[in-house]
């Protein structure tokens, strides 16, 4: 019954509450040109944040214009919860994830962005450990061959959760800001041990941007 009223009220009243609530952040996009530019010329692309700052990252690259893009959800109740506040921000849901329905959500990803669709993902998800990437949002781009984009966020008056990711909640109003990379290009020819090691370099870079936007608060 609780779990009911929860998602009623999501799908009615809390993703309009939480729209607004991100609507009153004040946001510095760093290196945001190659990002803004795919995006307005629709072309196709694969942007992944960590899963802890993932209410700003959700809001800041949700679907504008004519551009589809989906977003990959745990197929757990807090995956259940989140749904319902992503679709009527316009992302297409796909539910799955490393730990359940993996190899479906990789297919049903790759499937997406082939038909026209860009992705959007916490590649740490959703379980962690914490910034330790998992190698989901890679595959699809280099199975596509559309370019990887990664984005750190910073926030600097925020709510701290105790949850695995520390999860963070910005307070209404305050400063936010969100660094991009340039576009990445997934080499076709890696696997094994090359997309290995391809994938802790992403990582570390993610990291950076992460650090890089959390310094300039």
């Amino acid at each position: 019954m609780k779990n009911r009223l929860i998602l009623f009220l999501l799908r009615v009243v809390l993703w309009r509450i939480v729209w607004l609530w991100c609507f009153t952040l004040r946001i510095t996009k760093i290196g945001a040109e190659a990002f803004e530019s795919a995006g307005s010329s629709n072309m196709k692309y694969v942007a992944a944040f960590w899963h802890g700052s993932m209410l700003v990252g959700w809001f800041m690259n949700r679907p504008r214009g004519k551009g589809k893009i989906s977003a990959l959800v745990s197929q757990s109740k807090d995956g259940e919860y989140l749904s319902h506040v992503l679709q009527p921000w316009g992302y297409t849901m796909i539910r799955g994830s490393s730990h359940i329905g993996g190899k479906e959500a990789m297919q049903l990803m790759t499937d997406s962005v082939k038909n026209g669709n860009s992705l959007c993902i916490t590649p740490d998800g959703p379980r962690g450990p914490r910034h330790e990437m998992k190698m989901g949002a890679i595959r699809v781009a280099q199975k596509t061959g559309v370019p990887l984009f990664l984005c750190g966020v910073g926030m600097k008056r925020k709510k701290q959760l105790k949850s695995w990711d520390k999860f963070e909640i910005p307070f209404p109003f305050s400063s936010v800001a969100i660094c991009y990379s340039e576009p990445i290009a997934v080499p076709e020819n890696y696997s094994g041990d090359s997309l290995d090691a391809f994938k802790v370099e992403i990582e570390k870079r993610l990291c950076e941007l992460q650090q890089k936007a959390e310094s300039m608060l």
